[in-house]
């Protein structure tokens, strides 16, 4: 059977067929969105806030120039797991421009997941982590109609989560592998549905590929 995640893609585990695509912040002040899109990039994911306290402040610029270039695009949410409820934070996000619409060009919210100065897990058990995840998650699909995409590695995931496989069927995963290919999958997923291959892409920010053609990210976007 498919997963919920599998029948919205219509991605299999083999597909060969790729979308390349990037994501930015604030370290990145100016992007040149026409250049990339004319070299075949097809969709951005752009930092839009960090906890309860912070707006990325690039966010707007950089959303209405990838808009204007023709992207498929969204937002995406550092996670604070040790300052406030994964609900506050999923609240946060869709305040400050991380929500979702039934447009076609807008990509469901990502949920960024990794560690930041010496808190690798946050100082949450594997327990109270997954739920913090599931708390945010579920937070966002109540009010938006969509479960966000959840950005981790596999060290973080296994450390920190305890290699959980509570998301398979809902969440999308976002992998970041800096390597030749996106190796051992995570978390019971079958396959990611955007690869973080590099932390360099041509034209800013780090690359990202999407595992499956241009309809089916239009159709990760339309739900």
């Amino acid at each position: 059977m498919k997963s919920t995640i599998a029948a919205i893609l219509g991605l299999a585990a083999t597909a060969q067929a790729t979308v390349q695509g990037f994501d930015i912040s604030h370290y990145q002040s100016s992007v040149n969105f026409a250049a990339a899109y004319s070299a075949g990039a097809r969709f951005v994911i752009i930092k839009a806030t960090e906890g309860t306290t912070y707006t990325d402040p690039s966010f707007s610029s950089h959303y209405t120039g990838a808009t204007n270039a023709g992207f498929i695009r969204g937002g995406y949410h550092f996670a604070h797991p040790g300052e406030t409820t994964g609900a506050a934070q999923a609240d946060y996000f869709i305040a400050h421009g991380g929500g979702w619409s039934g447009d076609g060009i807008t990509l469901p919210g990502m949920l960024d997941l990794e560690s930041e100065g010496g808190a690798t897990c946050w100082g949450l058990s594997a327990s109270a982590m997954v739920a913090w995840i599931k708390a945010f998650s579920d937070r966002y699909h109540s009010r938006t109609g969509r479960y966000p995409m959840l950005y981790t590695n596999p060290s973080w995931w296994s450390s920190c989560t305890g290699n959980s496989n509570a998301f398979v069927n809902t969440n999308p995963l976002v992998l970041a592998r800096y390597s030749s290919s996106p190796g051992t999958i995570p978390g019971g997923w079958p396959y990611q549905t955007i690869w973080q291959n590099s932390d360099s892409y041509a034209y800013g920010g780090d690359s990202d590929i999407f595992n499956g053609d241009i309809a089916g990210l239009r159709r990760l976007a339309t739900g």
